[in-house]
């Protein structure tokens, strides 16, 4: 199980990936929207706001359910996702990464990831 540091540091590592898209194509992509990612095994929780700037830093939440895209992840699978190890698509059909948003926001996310 990974811990508290090695998650924000995934964390870190996705936001970083996301910098990388070109600006126009993230710009045209992204709606405001406040993210947050649970962590159950670690009973903890970050939260974001995604713009057409791109992501704020991510900061410990209490609330996780405020957010308005919300994601689940075991902590191991959150740092494999953020190392390439596991993908994105792969982890949500087999039920390791759970997103609950708006099918609006899940079609915007899916061209950005």
């Amino acid at each position: 199980m990974a811990n508290e540091e090695e998650c924000r540091k995934a964390l870190e590592q996705i936001a970083a990936r996301l910098g990388e898209v070109d600006k126009t194509d993230f710009a045209e992509h992204v709606v405001e929207r406040t993210i947050s990612c649970r962590i159950p095994d670690l009973e903890l929780a970050f939260e974001t706001r995604i713009h057409d700037g791109g992501l704020d830093p991510f900061r410990r939440t209490d609330d996780a359910k405020s957010a308005q895209v919300r994601v689940t992840a075991k902590s191991d699978d959150l740092v494999a996702l953020a190392n390439d190890e596991l993908k994105a698509a792969k982890a949500w059909a087999s039920g390791r990464l759970k997103i609950e948003a708006n099918i609006f926001d899940l079609l915007r996310l899916r061209k950005l990831l």
